[in-house]
């Protein structure tokens, strides 16, 4: 089976939501009625079956703010829990995609952060992905629902499931202090790619700790100097340096961090469905249309196409409302 995988960030090559403009493929349904909204999704699971398509054109046209309300109308009109009938009606992946959708952004990746890091193996890819790619509001708001639905912070559990190197690394991204200004000072662009040469390319072992200081500290509009400033004094490309210098999990997330990597990172077999799941909810209301493009340009194919050849029933019905249509 071939799913889209997002191991860290977006290509470098699409152009930021902010200076595009939307390019997301779900919006605000125009009038939408939360308490008519709930009326519709308790006909669809009232009675001998389920309607799953009535859910699936409900929750796969209205944006996450029209969503996660109708968890309030929905006890309001009829003094039930709309997850619990839901989960006793859905089951499979179509169930789990439901249940993401009614989830606030920070609830799901709150979420989807805990479960990366709990049992017997640690899902590195899926905390470098959410980590390297939100805002520092939004890191600070996972902050807080993560340690409210926990007892335990972000923080304490990455440490206690992560080592070494890559550790520091996502506990500096986890403080969601990073520098967010557009202004670029060129002369400490040059103090850094001098800075990141010595911790690398002319030294005899790697500094991590400072291309850690660097890329986490430093606004992504100063990090693109410090990358032109980088190759201009060694000749040599920032990827190829840290590719180099660097390997595995700390590797992949440096970067992620210094939006260095390639596009979100090429489908293959045996890819979880919950990555899958996470990008199409996540990525529907910012970037969904830029990546349906890169998909095309990279394979060849459209992201609508290989999703309607590798997943089934109702999941790939409420997927594809997601992805928006074909190329």
């Amino acid at each position: 089976m071939y799913y889209l995988v997002n191991v860290t960030l977006f290509s470098r090559c699409i152009v930021s939501f902010k200076s595009r403009g939307f390019r997301g493929t779900i919006q605000d349904f125009p009038g939408a009625d939360p308490l008519k909204d709930a009326e519709v999704l308790r006909k669809a699971m009232k009675g001998f079956g389920t309607d799953e398509q009535a859910i699936i054109n409900l929750l796969g046209s209205r944006s996450n703010r029209q969503r996660v309300p109708l968890l309030v109308s929905f006890k309001t009109a009829y003094g039930k829990d709309l997850i619990k009938d839901l989960k006793s009606e859905l089951s499979g992946n179509f169930e789990k995609l439901v249940l993401a959708t009614l989830k606030t952004p920070a609830q799901y990746d709150a979420y989807e952060l805990k479960e990366a890091i709990k049992g017997a193996g640690t899902d590195e890819a899926c905390l470098i992905e959410i980590l390297a790619s939100r805002s520092n509001a939004k890191i600070r708001e996972i902050n807080q629902v993560f340690k409210a639905e926990n007892k335990k912070s972000l923080e304490e559990s990455i440490s206690g499931d992560t080592s070494g190197h890559f550790r520091r690394l996502l506990v500096s991204l986890a403080q969601g202090n990073r520098d967010e200004s557009e202004n670029v000072d060129i002369s400490l662009a040059k103090q850094d790619a001098q800075a990141l040469y010595q911790a690398g390319e002319n030294k005899l072992g790697t500094d991590e700790s400072k291309f850690n200081a660097i890329l986490c500290a430093r606004s992504k509009a100063h990090l693109r100097a410090v990358f032109h400033e980088y190759q201009h004094m060694c000749g040599r490309d920032i990827v190829k340096s840290i590719e180099r210098e660097m390997s595995g999990d700390l590797e992949s997330g440096m970067l992620a961090v210094g939006e260095l990597s390639d596009l979100p990172s090429i489908i293959g077999a045996g890819t979880k469905d919950r990555t899958l799941m996470r990008i199409m909810v996540t990525r529907s209301e910012v970037d969904m249309l830029d990546i349906r493009q890169e998909y095309l340009k990279n394979y060849g194919k459209s992201l609508y196409t290989a999703i309607s050849g590798d997943t089934s029933g109702d999941y790939k019905k409420l997927l594809l409302k997601l992805c928006g249509g074909s190329d």
